[in-house]
């Protein structure tokens, strides 16, 4: 698979002809490891400035760190109950409708995973039979790859058009009698772009027609700019009982490291998620389970001033981009800003090398987030403190 292999740093040990492995292959020969985790420990044997992977260098809001303190000082270090703690299951009912405009049975219809990637890793497995297909829109998150082949699915990957919209007639063709599943992330990584409601109704109708479930990714639902909205997939008419709505604390609250994020869908679906989910995980981290109540109870300004920080961040990084000769525009959601890099005369590979190693700021090569392609992009995310992006353009200066 052509979007796990930046061979950055990793020198792959050879097996011999006749060795217990090459007698024996597995899923996991058809994928690499993640190219963006390999570029944070590059970032610290250069010690460079990591600007690859998503997470924040700031603090979590202060009210979870107290609470996540009393969770484990007044004992809840147990297991949860296996589809998550009640309190936060019921918590979630309530925002989901506040914000996404969604019902969702805290008893029967929400399951508390071990992030995000355990929520898309658990539904795929739930829904997906070997030889299925999946659509996966490209550019696309390094994971939803290997998760479909993880699941015993064929991922047919489908680029969206040069403005990153849907190219509604390659969708079309796309999908065959083997079709089970699309995967959408809105707002997305690693472009930003922001689904709008005419491309969500278009993938209802293709759903529908089709009789496909649809697995969203919407972790970065709170980091939207210049007035746009986020829509829940979900939310459409006709997509209540075929949607996957997949969702995690780690972007919204700067909490990257706890790993609790959650899978929303009807009871049909959510039954046979939260079996998977059981044998997989059991459960995620009871007393992160319990700051993450917390989490839900932070008031609408919290969000409001999430956004606006994120906002001037995207600023910093996005000049300081264009100062140094990169060809890119700003994102309309997320925290990563999507560039072109053909002017540089290096492909991909070779120049997140060149970053990392000689001017001390990290990038994920833009071949991770495609099947075929990529080798003009990279990307660089802004989730850090502004001194940190202030130093990371200083630093991007001398390619200038």
């Amino acid at each position: 698979m052509k979007h796990a292999r930046s061979g950055i740093g990793k020198i792959q040990k050879a097996t011999g002809a006749g060795s217990l492995f090459s007698a024996h292959p597995s899923r996991a020969d058809t994928f690499t490891e993640s190219v963006i985790r390999e570029m944070t420990r590059l970032a610290l044997a250069h010690n460079a400035i990591n600007l690859a992977q998503g997470f924040p260098d700031f603090p979590c809001p202060g009210e979870l760190k107290i609470a996540a303190s009393e969770a484990v000082r007044n004992d809840h270090n147990q297991y949860a109950i296996t589809w998550g703690a009640k309190n936060l299951r019921d918590a979630l009912s309530v925002r989901v409708k506040k914000f996404n405009g969604m019902d969702f049975d805290p008893e029967t219809e929400i399951t508390v995973t071990c992030g995000s990637t355990e929520a898309m890793m658990a539904s795929m497995l739930a829904i997906i039979r070997p030889g299925d297909e999946v659509i996966v829109p490209e550019p696309f998150y390094e994971n939803y790859g290997p998760d479909a082949e993880i699941s015993g699915a064929v991922p047919k990957y489908v680029p969206l058009a040069g403005d990153f919209s849907i190219d509604e007639e390659a969708w079309k063709k796309a999908v065959t009698r083997k079709t089970r599943a699309i995967i959408l992330n809105t707002p997305n990584n690693p472009t930003g772009k922001i689904f709008t409601k005419s491309e969500l109704s278009f993938i209802r109708d293709l759903c529908v027609e089709n009789n496909l479930v649809a697995l969203t990714d919407e972790i970065y639902e709170h980091i939207v700019y210049d007035g746009k909205k986020h829509i829940s997939l979900g939310l459409l008419d006709g997509m209540e009982d075929r949607t996957v709505t997949i969702g995690s604390f780690s972007k919204t609250y700067s909490v990257t490291g706890w790993r609790v994020g959650y899978a929303l869908a009807g009871e049909e679906l959510t039954a046979r998620i939260r079996k998977i989910h059981d044998f997989l995980t059991v459960g995620a981290p009871a007393p992160l389970q319990q700051a993450a109540v917390a989490a839900l109870a932070l008031p609408d300004s919290y969000y409001h001033g999430l956004a606006e920080e994120y906002d001037r961040k995207r600023h910093i990084l996005f000049d300081g981009l264009k100062k140094a000769g990169f060809s890119c525009e700003l994102p309309d959601g997320a925290y990563y800003i999507f560039t072109d890099i053909a002017s540089f005369g290096k492909n991909d590979v070779e120049f997140a090398r060149h970053l990392v190693e000689k001017i001390g700021v990290a990038a994920v090569p833009g071949s991770s987030f495609y099947h075929k392609g990529g080798e003009t992009k990279l990307r660089f995310t802004f989730s850090k403190k502004d001194e940190t992006l202030h130093d990371a353009c200083t630093r991007l200066e001398k390619l200038s």
